[in-house]
């Protein structure tokens, strides 16, 4: 899966996530083009991130089923 990235963490009920995630990309963003300034060519409006992102619950799946699942993608 080479246009997406895939994280796998534990929030409480109480977590904010879409202030989470938009402060994670936000940080993120920050982080990379400061350590690889030569991307900054390739982006488009300097935007690092998209605007949109997928979140999923586990439900309960054992980690390690959850993390078999994450290394597989884009095996296929």
């Amino acid at each position: 899966d080479q246009d997406h990235v895939h994280v796998l963490f534990r929030a409480t009920p109480h977590t904010e996530m879409a202030k989470f995630l938009n402060a994670y990309k936000s940080s993120s963003s920050r982080m990379v083009k400061k350590q690889f300034p030569e991307i900054k060519q390739y982006l488009w409006k300097s935007a690092f991130w998209t605007q949109s992102y997928c979140l999923i619950s586990t439900g309960g799946a054992p980690l390690e089923v959850v993390k078999r699942y994450i290394e597989s993608q884009g095996r296929k």
